[in-house]
């Protein structure tokens, strides 16, 4: 059924499956009414109509649960009015196993809103062990932090486990159980209190860890760091407590501490995943030194990706990049035109032609990027100062081990940039476009332009100097927008060819020739594919390092007689390249930081 503008409405449907029901049931078809009333419920699984006529049907001499078991593949609407049925039968056990699969099944589900749920007698018809196992199927639903719509759906279920935990005060287990599911549901006041309770009953190691994890969503660190160390009182062995102790303890400012918790768990057992990834995201986060990341990326080639370790690796690898220029993002240019663009784009009387004139030229990528913003832009560029930014790195720096720059995407007539290569074809724009956006860290960007191996060469040039228009008509999108294609039209050159030896790749050639070209943002794209190489290829990372260092050089070098824009941003792609000299690290930090915006 529809509304007024032809949208489906639920609550309609849901009415509609009622109505029908009862048709059916008027005529002697017992059958077909409980499949409406099941539809009903997996439409709106609160409406009270639906409720009651599943009720009906249960109590019926020729009715019963039975009218609803499932043949076959069923629905959760089919689940959840068989739990009702079991319910309205006398059998509370068997009628919540089924309710709790349909909670797991789809968590948002308001599926235990239902009068039987709620009755304050439910929790002692059950024994502590049954509700202890329901707990651990409602906790693995939950992911932490839960969202709203979680909560409202999971509040039921925490009322009645709240109840269970009353009913059977010689319960410790049960108490700190439903400490935790309180606590991923954001109830972290009732966490603390049932995780208390928990160790007042019956102390013990897991009723201490659900304490602690109680207390860190508190922020209570040093509470959570005491009831952790009761823990390892009780099991001095759990190296898993271990590892989360290291992870709070940086979570409260204590990183070396944290380290030193890591350190002690590794020096227990060398091979525990968990301690050896919280040490390598907690080294980086100390040292900032980029090779402890690309050990979580290593094991995350080496290890099948639906182990805890990989998602554990995964996950540390996303948190320590957040933020990160080039490691989470596409950092923002820096060119002198871009702000003229900011202060344009912000005047609501600025004509439609504009004229500027820059002391010297900037990145052609800046220029194009102010050009498709303000189509009437007219720009003057005045004297070209040395070392020239329109020549290749091997014409301006004589020690680089790099043969000469045999391909470009810029060529110039006289201080004016032009695109050498042609426009790509629609299918290739398609599937550049397609992957533009921000990524979890670099071994997962590297991994998604897998899917532009097929993408003609030519159109992934043609890509970096001809960007297609971006998903939004806003003019100020445009400088972010071009980096951000050019990005990934690099990181796709980086899959060109990939059963060709790295030494004498066209790959490798491409992304050189790129990197040592004309200054501009595209030396910066190419420099990303590379360090993106790096990581996911151990056998490259010696050559990358060489080669990314010896970009650096050449734009610390031009820096000393005239503004080098991309100066910041190579510093940063420096940072992030594995195996880099420590002299060259030292300089790439210095430079980032005084580079900073």
């Amino acid at each position: 059924m529809s509304g007024a503008d032809g949208v489906a409405d639920p609550l309609l449907s849901a009415d509609g499956e009622v109505s029908l029901a009862r048709l059916a049931l008027g005529d002697g078809d017992l059958t077909h009414a409980a499949r409406h009333a099941a539809r009903a419920l997996t439409t709106d699984p609160t409406l009270p109509a639906a409720y009651a006529l599943v009720v009906e049907l249960a109590r019926r001499a020729d009715g019963g649960p039975d009218l609803f078991a499932p043949a076959g593949p069923t629905t959760v609407g089919t689940v959840v009015a068989r739990a009702h049925a079991l319910a309205a039968t006398g059998d509370p056990a068997a009628a919540l196993d089924l309710l709790a699969l349909a909670q797991r099944h789809e968590p948002a589900g308001a599926w235990a809103a239902v009068p039987w749920l709620a009755d304050a007698a439910l929790p002692a018809r059950l024994p502590p062990d049954h509700w202890f196992r329901l707990v651990g199927v409602l906790i693995g639903a939950v992911d932490e932090p839960a969202d709203d719509g979680y909560r409202a759906a999971f509040a039921p279920w925490l009322a009645a486990v709240r109840g269970a935990v009353d009913a059977y005060p010689g319960q410790g287990r049960l108490a700190w159980a439903a400490s935790i599911l309180a606590r991923r549901l954001g109830h972290h006041a009732d966490a603390v209190t049932l995780a208390e309770l928990a160790e007042r009953r019956e102390p013990s190691e897991q009723a201490a860890i659900a304490l602690g994890y109680a207390y860190r969503a508190q922020g209570r660190y040093d509470d959570a760091e005491r009831a952790w160390l009761r823990a390892l009182h009780h099991a001095p062995d759990n190296l898993a407590v271990y590892s989360d102790m290291a992870e709070m303890l940086a979570e409260a400012g204590r990183l070396d501490d944290g380290i030193d918790w890591a350190e002690r768990a590794l020096a227990t057992d060398p091979t525990h995943d968990c301690a050896a990834v919280v040490r390598s995201a907690l080294r980086y986060r100390r040292d900032a030194d980029v090779d402890h990341l690309v050990g979580l990326a290593d094991r995350l080639r080496t290890v099948p990706g639906d182990v805890h370790e990989a998602r554990h690796a995964d996950q540390a690898l996303a948190t320590e990049s957040a933020g990160r220029p080039w490691l989470g993002y596409v950092p923002a240019g820096t060119e002198a035109v871009l702000s003229v663009l900011r202060q344009v784009l912000a005047d609501p009387d600025a004509g439609a032609h504009i004229d500027l004139t820059v002391s010297a030229p900037e990145p052609p990528s800046a220029l194009l990027a102010c050009a498709r913003a303000l189509p009437g832009l007219a720009v003057t560029i005045g004297d070209v100062p040395s070392p020239d930014p329109r020549h290749t790195v091997p014409e301006v720096l004589d020690v680089a081990p790099v043969r000469a720059v045999f391909g470009r995407v810029w060529g110039y007539h006289g201080r004016t940039a032009h695109p050498v290569p042609a426009p790509a074809g629609p299918d290739s724009v398609a599937a550049v476009t397609g992957l533009v956006h921000r990524w979890r860290h670099l071994p997962a960007a590297y991994d998604e332009a897998v899917r532009l191996a097929a993408v003609p060469l030519p159109d992934l040039l043609g890509m970096l100097v001809h960007p297609p228009e971006p998903p939004t008509a806003d003019p100020g999108v445009w400088p972010d927008w071009i980096r951000l294609v050019q990005a990934w039209a690099c990181l796709g050159i980086a899959h060109h060819r990939v059963d060709e030896p790295w030494p004498r790749s066209v790959r490798r050639a491409t992304l050189v020739d790129l990197a040592y070209g004309p200054e501009d943002w595209v030396s910066e794209a190419a420099l990303l594919a590379l360090v993106a190489t790096a990581w996911m290829e151990p056998d490259v990372r010696r050559d990358v390092a060489e080669l990314v260092a010896w970009r650096l050089v050449a734009a610390g070098r031009a820096a000393q007689t005239r503004a080098v824009t991309i100066l910041g941003s190579l510093a940063a792609l420096a940072l992030a390249t594995p195996d880099l000299d420590p002299r060259i690290r030292d300089l790439a930090a210095d430079l980032a930081t005084r580079e900073a915006p």
